[in-house]
């Protein structure tokens, strides 16, 4: 008998189905063709009454009563096995450690010292000069020099009034350097470093 499989089936009372390959795990006779119907349903179906059909069908002259129910076939059994898959990694830290101490003196000292800086003071010569000149009118102060001069003018009556120069205040400045030795205090810091043991520590 030429192969049927995934062939479309047809039975004699109106049942369709579909010829399912054989499965030798079920242990089925070679004899027979098991048949899945369209309810799902699986039947064996003796291989010597399949009549194949020219549309490549097959027919079944027996009805939906008269099938076998085929075993059913139990599903192969999967053994799951968990299988760790590790890997070594490199983790690098950094910690902090105490080597030791340090105790740190400030010391202040003092010295002496001298600060001689110029100081300078103003000595200021005054002079008059007289002077009997007819100016036009009051003489602004102007510097000659390096002495000021201050005009003195006064109003005096002649055939006409104007204006006589009396007098020059002359002003010298003259500048001399002396010193004055201060004794001054200055200080200043010094620090001093040394390590403390651990038996200092502890106590």
């Amino acid at each position: 008998m030429q192969s049927v499989n995934s062939a479309v089936v047809r039975g004699k009372d109106g049942w369709c189905g579909t010829v399912l390959p054989p499965a030798p795990a079920t242990g089925i006779d070679p004899a027979y063709v098991r048949v899945q119907l369209e309810n799902g349903e699986h039947y064996l179906v003796p291989a010597a009454v399949v009549i194949p059909q020219p549309d490549g069908s097959v027919y079944v002259p027996l009805r939906v009563a008269e099938l076998v129910p085929a075993p059913r076939e139990e599903p192969a059994e999967t053994i799951y096995a968990v299988v760790p898959v590790l890997a070594e990694d490199l983790e690098v830290q950094k910690r902090l450690v105490e080597t030791g101490k340090v105790r740190v003196t400030k010391v202040v000292h003092e010295r002496e010292t001298v600060v001689d800086e110029p100081l300078w003071r103003d000595h200021v010569a005054i002079s008059r000069v007289p002077m009997q000149r007819v100016v036009d009118g009051p003489v602004p102060v102007r510097e000659e020099n390096g002495t000021t001069i201050i005009s003195v003018v006064e109003e005096v009556l002649v055939v006409e009034k104007r204006w006589m120069l009396r007098e020059e205040i002359h002003i010298r400045k003259r500048r001399t350097e002396t010193h004055q030795p201060q004794q001054i205090t200055l200080r200043s810091e010094e620090v001093q470093i040394e390590r403390v043991s651990h038996a200092e520590e502890d106590t």
